[in-house]
């Protein structure tokens, strides 16, 4: 017995493991076929009021909503469970700033990883290194993910790639 083939749109964007909510939103955001350049225009396109935006700033109090997940998945053609990925589980508390980074991981996968905005998370657990919330180069504090259209500094225009000699250990 053959499987059905899931027919996605043409503007789906495959969610990375343990990608933050912000960068993937500015991810899909850009992507070709979707030219949608406001968080704002999306929301209102889903019916959900403008809450992506305080998402991508993982301003996620109130939490969002099933009803809220499923209006966007059905849009951008994820389901509800894929995006409650991207979101933190219930009882980690966020930090909302500054938006840290850890050089080492994005230089194998250039994405923002959820897990690096969690209060209880002190570093990288992959590379045992400190996470970075600025630039080493200028001191410009990273901008929300969904912004990191070149994997840089917007000030100095560093690449994300490049800091990782400027992590310390932990």
């Amino acid at each position: 017995m053959e499987s059905e083939a899931v027919q996605r749109p043409p503007w789906y964007i495959e969610p990375n493991e343990g990608e933050s909510i912000s960068h993937y939103f500015g991810r899909f955001r850009r992507h070709e076929a979707v030219c949608v350049s406001s968080p704002g225009t999306l929301s209102k396109a889903a019916g959900i009021g403008p809450v992506l935006a305080r998402w991508e700033k993982f301003r996620l109090n109130p939490f969002p909503s099933e009803k809220e997940l499923e209006a966007i998945g059905k849009l951008i053609g994820l389901d509800a469970d894929q995006i409650a990925l991207m979101l933190p589980p219930k009882g980690e508390k966020m930090k909302l700033e500054p938006i840290r980074l850890c050089a080492a991981c994005y230089a194998e996968q250039p994405y923002h990883r959820l897990e690096w905005q969690f209060q209880s998370t002190v570093g990288c657990n992959s590379h045992k290194l400190r996470l970075l919330s600025e630039c080493p180069f200028c001191k410009e504090r990273f901008a929300i993910p969904a912004l990191w259209e070149q994997g840089e500094c917007n000030k100095c225009h560093a690449p994300f790639r490049s800091m990782k000699k400027r992590q310390k250990v932990y």
